[in-house]
């Protein structure tokens, strides 16, 4: 588990080189949220006080965790694959299915599907458009819950090109997406339906406790009331006892690889090791 400094901490490095280097573990956490500069905030370990980079805890014993991330976003429009980009600009953009051969611009694409999706939608586009990158490029069928969920950062318009808070490369398929409450909360309920279905149904064990992680975005902020998504969490798998805190990035795994999220809420669910409970592919 990782708290750490927004502003010196590295932090996506540091997942990467933590993935080499321990790839069955699982990594969570959270991005401190007191501070908006630089050295604001306060991190501890053991009886020190560090104002930057990155506290953690290695859990060892009778005791795995199972981690949930939810992204809170539903997929709008077809899937693409990206024909041309560099760094974490998209340049050229071809449908999977339908139109393949036709490379077009990503703004070019992005407004024709603006065009067909309802005004509710547009307006939503408006404050809360995403895109999913597929952190997996061997699975044939993709689905909620397959794509890295990133922000748009940037668009040209001289060129149609769009700039996303991820590294791109040619191949990678990509989707738009939407976020408002309503899909937070379905997609926090299908990935803990998805977790329910991964461990054995013979076991009869549940998990002992819960840490969760939550983005600033969230709470009341999203769905107008609190403790939205703690309580869609008892729903699953109550009576469990939740700790955490609101964070200004959440820390968690999606497929192989571990990232930092946003507007995100990520679970770690602890269980005892010798449990029956084993998690299977979903």
């Amino acid at each position: 588990m990782l708290i750490a400094d927004p502003f010196t901490s590295k932090i996506s490095d540091l997942l990467q080189g933590m993935d080499f280097a321990y790839p069955g573990s699982v990594k969570v956490g959270g991005m401190a949220s007191g501070g908006t500069t630089n050295r604001a905030n306060g991190l501890f370990c053991n009886d020190q006080y560090y104002e930057d980079g990155t506290v953690g805890v290695a859990l060892s014993g009778d005791v795995t965790i199972r981690s949930v991330v939810a992204q809170g976003c539903r997929p709008v429009g077809p899937i693409f694959r990206v024909v041309e980009g560099e760094r974490n600009i998209i340049l050229k953009i071809e449908a999977e299915e339908l139109e393949q051969g036709k490379n077009k611009p990503p703004l070019e694409a992005l407004q024709a599907l603006l065009r067909q999706v309802t005004q509710e939608e547009r307006a939503l586009a408006q404050r809360s458009l995403c895109l999913g990158v597929a952190y997996s490029e061997f699975q044939a069928k993709l689905g909620q819950g397959n794509f890295l969920i990133r922000s748009l950062v940037g668009i040209d318009p001289r060129v149609g090109a769009i700039a996303i808070g991820e590294q791109v490369r040619p191949g990678q398929r990509i989707q738009f997406h939407l976020r408002d409450a309503a899909a937070a909360s379905e997609d926090l309920a299908a990935m803990l339906e998805r977790h329910l279905r991964s461990m054995e149904p013979t076991s009869l064990d549940k998990p002992f406790g819960a840490l969760m992680f939550s983005c600033m975005g969230r709470g009341e902020e999203l769905y107008d009331a609190s403790n939205v998504d703690s309580q869609i969490l008892q729903t699953y798998l109550a009576p469990l006892p939740v700790g955490g805190f609101f964070s200004d990035g959440e820390i968690g795994p999606i497929g192989a690889g571990t990232y930092l999220h946003r507007y995100t809420a990520v679970f770690a669910l602890f269980y005892e090791r010798h449990s029956k409970n084993k998690a299977k592919e979903p």
